[in-house]
């Protein structure tokens, strides 16, 4: 018998409001890619940071290539052999991508060593990322790369992914899985998280499911349905959306003429940008991380004032140079894709995390917060979203990134918006809390709302939108109806190549119109 890299037993973590973990046990054998599933708030990425030394068990033993361990910490655990990509990123914003790999690394090697290891890497398995950035100016998506390359140069024994793929375009998750075919096949073992029940059935040898920090099953998810493994994580199959056909209304946001200049030199200028959205439908904007995606939300949501007059309009009113919180009393509410430090306080309860974008608890004329006011108002988001929390007061950080963003959609669409803009609205969510979110969407269309949502899932945009544009080196593509789209002629121009397409197509638009003169 084959010596297993990794053995968990009875592993438990309480904390003051919830069990996390509760008598857990798995097992990982080496070359192995061992999913572990389970919804938001299941105990997985506590479970994984007991693994990698960042949280202490409250009892149970690990025992790792045979022998038992106790990991202190996370260097500890990079000594042994263990590496873990994040799904809340562990990166220092003020310092670059090298020096942040830099220190996770052996120090004997230089910098420069580092950062040629990063571009060789970063070529090799096709995570563009440029080593000389500061963090804090990189989108998501390229931070996400910065930590699967950083554990990659490791050359770990067991590698730890807790949502690799979430902001990841098709065509670069089909190069990881290859990389991550090879790693295993080297004899890397592999622990997987991710709610994308079509990957881990694609990617995956070993499944081992938790469901309120307990064990309830193991399988090997090749041999199971996305809907049987739906059932093992929620104890249901995820409603069907309904998304019927309706003629969309008068347009809400209208974008012309919308060019910037980069804010930083890392940036991304944006290039005579055109856009409409209308009441009662849902505009998709896909594109890979870094292409533009911040600085036109910037724009759109007032943080960047710098669009030139008349180039951004809402409901007829030129919002170009008007600040967020007039955008909002003129009916748009924005959904960011950092959860915490821009969408919450991290240390602030839920209740006060309210304020950030809703006033209703505020006391007209005197600014008095009606806290009964405030906490009624809470209780009721994690009531209608099914967020899984101790209460209002629960603090941000206590929640899952699940949980977490689906009280951060549900402050949003609460508000009865005009116009709501989402940055990757399911992004970490589980299967049965992204349909819930993406159904809310949908729901929130049909009566009369206009709705922008950026994503770099395409599925969910095929699934949500009525039309579709790609972003592509700060570039808006035309709107393709969501009916005419294909994965794949998305993919092409999401390289930048619809160009040559619309060309053609205006080509034989007017060879067609000279043709029937």
């Amino acid at each position: 018998m084959t010596t297993p890299r990794l053995q968990l037993s009875g592993i438990t973590k309480r904390y003051p409001a919830v069990v996390a973990n509760s008598d857990v046990s798995l097992t990982v054998q080496p070359g192995e890619t061992h999913a572990v599933l389970g919804e938001n708030g299941a105990g997985k990425s506590t479970l994984m940071k007991i693994i990698y030394g960042s949280v202490k068990p409250d009892a149970g033993s690990v025992v790792f290539n045979g022998s038992p361990v106790h990991i202190r910490n996370p260097q500890e655990a990079r000594a042994m052999g263990i590496s873990m990509v994040f799904q809340h990123f562990s990166l220092f914003d003020t310092i670059t991508v090298a020096e942040n790999v830099w220190l996770g690394l052996d120090k004997s090697l230089s910098l420069d060593a580092v950062t040629r290891s990063i571009v060789d890497k970063a070529r090799e398995y096709g995570l563009d990322i440029d080593p000389a950035r500061p963090v804090h100016t990189l989108s998501v998506g390229e931070m996400q790369r910065v930590e699967i390359i950083r554990a990659l140069l490791t050359r770990p024994q067991l590698l730890i992914l807790d949502e690799p793929t979430s902001v990841l375009t098709p065509q670069a998750v089909e190069k990881l899985f290859v990389v991550l075919r090879k790693l295993a096949s080297e004899g890397c073992s592999i622990l997987y998280i991710s709610h994308k029940l079509h990957e881990i059935r694609a990617l995956c040898t070993a499944c081992t499911v938790l469901r309120g920090g307990k064990v309830t099953g193991v399988c090997n998810p090749a041999e199971e349905t996305n809907a049987s493994l739906s059932r093992l994580m929620i104890g249901a199959e995820p409603p069907q959306l309904t998304h019927r056909a309706q003629t969309p209304g008068a347009p809400v946001l209208q974008v012309q003429g919308l060019s910037l200049p980069r804010e930083d030199q890392f940036g991304v200028d944006l290039i005579d940008i055109a856009l409409q959205v209308r009441a009662g439908e849902v505009v998709g904007i896909a594109g890979v991380s870094g292409n533009g995606q911040r600085e036109l939300l910037y724009a759109l949501s007032g943080e960047d004032c710098r669009a030139p007059a008349g180039s951004i309009r809402l409901s007829g009113t030129d919002v170009s140079g008007v600040h967020p919180g007039r955008r909002r009393k003129l009916g748009l509410h924005f959904v960011p894709e950092e959860r915490l430090g821009r969408g919450a306080v991290p240390t602030l309860g839920l209740a006060h995390n309210l304020l950030l974008t809703r006033n209703e608890a505020l006391s007209p004329g005197t600014g008095w917060i009606r806290v009964g006011a405030l906490q009624a108002q809470a209780a009721e988001i994690i009531r209608r979203f099914q967020v899984k929390a101790g209460g209002p007061h629960s603090a941000a950080r206590s929640l899952s990134g699940g949980n977490l963003q689906k009280f951060i959609v549900g402050r949003e669409i609460d508000a009865r918006p005009k116009l709501l803009i989402l940055s990757q609205p399911t992004w970490g969510v589980d299967v049965g809390a992204a349909a819930q979110i993406r159904g809310e969407i949908l729901a929130l269309r049909d009566q009369g709302c206009a709705v922008l949502v950026v994503s770099e899932e395409l599925d969910e945009l095929f699934e949500l939108s009525d039309r579709l544009h790609v972003i592509a080196k700060g570039h808006l593509s035309p709107s393709i109806p969501v009916a005419e789209a294909t994965i794949e002629k998305i993919g092409e121009w999401m390289s930048g190549l619809w160009h040559e397409e619309v060309q053609a197509h205006l080509a034989h638009g007017e060879g067609a119109a000279h043709a029937q003169a």
